[in-house]
């Protein structure tokens, strides 16, 4: 048999049947990043959630402006699919991964979390996601390793706040690897049963919950590791402010505020501070991880 011309795919599928097959495709991609309904994690503080609308509102996100309501304003326009993260250094499996591939297989849980900002804020955030040991342990980490280093993504036709000299790109972190093989250290991929919003840090970002906020490198794209305690972008730009730790500590000031004390978003405009709880409350699980280190100079 011969066509006269050449053949379409509308000759062969309908095309709301092929739209609808692209939903479901894409359905199907955000079901890996967030699964609804699930249990929550033994990790999980019994304190009641921020809403998503305080949690996706307000954010330290300097990708996307240095206000925090930038983040959600200019955030739309970034593209998180397709995405691919390198993954390099002392590791057995080192490549260019596709999300889908990195993260298939490991299991995602719900983890209510409390977020401590160095500005002194704070919120409860329902994250979902998996502990980041079980990367580590998928892409082989090599006996001498030591630390985890992470850096985001750079495109500033998206992420306007990079076309402006306010830190040096790409945003940088890192975590010591006892740190990062912890089993409450997690990448997130979600939180309120919704796929991670970009101003969150879509579509992967590392959660450390017992750390200040800034240690939470969003939009991964390169995991690397290394002997050495790498380069962060706030301990570079301000290292008598910005320590490599990060821990919560009450007992340490930032050079220009207290740290003794929070704000909870969403708490009221009347409502009193609270104290800030050491390792932000997570004491009894990581305190161990520091046992004869002044935490004042490791700060």
């Amino acid at each position: 048999m011969t066509f006269k011309t050449p053949l379409r795919w509308s000759d062969v599928t309908p095309q709301h049947l092929y739209l609808n097959r692209r939903q479901i495709i894409a359905a199907a991609g955000a079901a890996l990043l967030a699964t609804p309904a699930l249990a929550k994690s033994k990790y999980s503080t019994d304190d009641a959630p921020n809403t998503f609308e305080e949690i996706s509102g307000y954010n330290n996100y300097y990708e996307f402006g240095t206000g925090k309501e930038d983040p959600a304003a200019n955030a739309s326009m970034l593209k998180t699919d397709p995405w691919t993260v390198k993954v390099d250094g002392m590791v057995d499996n080192p490549g260019d991964y596709a999300l889908g591939d990195l993260i298939a297989g490991l299991p995602i849980e719900e983890r209510i979390y409390r977020f401590r900002c160095v500005e002194a804020w704070s919120m409860i955030i329902p994250w979902q996601g998996f502990q980041l040991s079980g990367l580590l342990d998928k892409i082989g980490v090599q006996p001498s390793a030591k630390y985890v280093a992470f850096e985001t993504l750079v495109r500033p036709e998206e992420m306007p706040g990079q076309k402006m000299g306010i830190l040096e790109w790409p945003y940088r972190e890192g975590l010591r690897l006892d740190e990062a093989m912890h089993p409450l250290t997690i990448i997130a991929t979600g939180l309120y049963d919704k796929p991670l919003p970009n101003q969150n840090g879509a579509p992967i970002r590392l959660v450390t919950p017992w750390k200040y906020g800034f240690k939470g490198v969003k939009a991964i794209v390169r995991i690397s590791l290394t002997d050495q305690m790498p380069q962060t972008t706030w301990n570079m730009m301000a290292a008598n402010e910005y320590g490599f730790f990060a821990n919560v500590n009450p007992e340490v000031d930032h050079p220009r505020w207290s740290q003794a004390s929070e704000r909870r978003i969403g708490a009221g405009l009347f409502a009193g501070r609270q104290d800030t709880l050491k390792f932000n409350g997570y004491g009894d699980e990581v305190a161990s991880l520091y046992a004869g280190m002044d935490l004042a100079q490791n700060y």
